[in-house]
């Protein structure tokens, strides 16, 4: 019996050793999901030409000091996010990068490239414009805090955004040393004491991937007066951006009481 007990104790732990030997092995294929085609043709796409990977970059030209850059979810076209921009910064230059292995950019997508390759963005349109807005949508706002806490940006705007990738996987996956796995951890909360740019979180009243407790975790990291929240009652994580309010809440400007904490 007991010899018996102990070979099961043994092929149940051999199965928990594979799951995790498997869950950081594919991890990334859980992170990103490129999507297959473009949806929107933008008026003008450029390459990034960086260590390891030739990134595309969907841009609305305009002449002037003013520019938006605009970092997306995991699973998101970002030319989709276009005609919302266009219509929130008219008077600004839109650039929209594509992660690393999507929709035309080659490489692999890891936190270290897409953010490096984020401040390289940053870095070129730094060149043209003076005042740079940047927004990070979901896992672009692991992205964005991180830019925003690196270089001079003129307003951080976070879309549905998390204190902790790592803290999320580690949620859904609660069987799982995950924080020990994660090779991708997007620790946002550790940027924010960073940033010092005007911040706004626009959160999803109905989020069914990000937790609200998370996201207000968010905030809190920000020094006092910096960041602040606004909540899209009703929405969802992915549909958020259908809301009338969210076009509203992106233009607000630098110095606005945008929201409270």
């Amino acid at each position: 019996m007991r010899k018996a007990l102990r070979m099961l104790l043994l092929i149940a732990l051999a199965g928990y050793l594979a799951a995790c030997l498997a869950l950081f092995a594919f991890q990334r294929s859980y992170i990103y999901f490129p999507p297959p085609v473009p949806m929107v043709t933008a008026p003008r796409t450029t390459t990034l030409a960086l260590p390891g990977a030739e990134v595309r970059v969907s841009e609305r030209p305009r002449q002037g000091p003013q520019a938006v850059l605009y970092f997306g979810g995991n699973a998101e076209d970002v030319t989709a996010s276009l005609p919302l921009l266009d219509e929130a910064f008219p008077a600004h230059a839109l650039y929209l990068m594509h992660y690393r292995g999507y929709l035309g950019s080659s490489g692999k997508p890891t936190e270290q490239a897409l953010v490096a390759d984020a401040l390289a963005l940053f870095d070129r349109a730094a060149l043209e414009h003076l005042d740079i807005v940047v927004i990070g949508r979901s896992l672009g706002s692991g992205v964005a805090i991180q830019v925003a806490a690196k270089r001079p940006v003129s307003r951080l705007v976070l879309v549905t955004p998390f204190d902790s990738l790592a803290a999320l996987g580690a949620r859904q996956f609660p069987y799982f040393p995950v924080r020990w796995l994660l090779r991708d951890k997007y620790e946002s909360g550790k940027y924010a004491p960073a940033v010092k740019a005007p911040t706004l979180l626009i959160a999803a009243g109905q989020d069914e991937i990000v937790p609200a407790q998370s996201t207000r975790l968010l905030l809190s990291r920000f020094r006092e007066g910096v960041a602040s929240m606004r909540v899209i009652d009703g929405a969802g994580h992915n549909a958020i951006s259908g809301s009338p309010d969210y076009v509203a809440y992106l233009r607000v400007p630098p110095g606005h009481p945008a929201g409270a904490r």
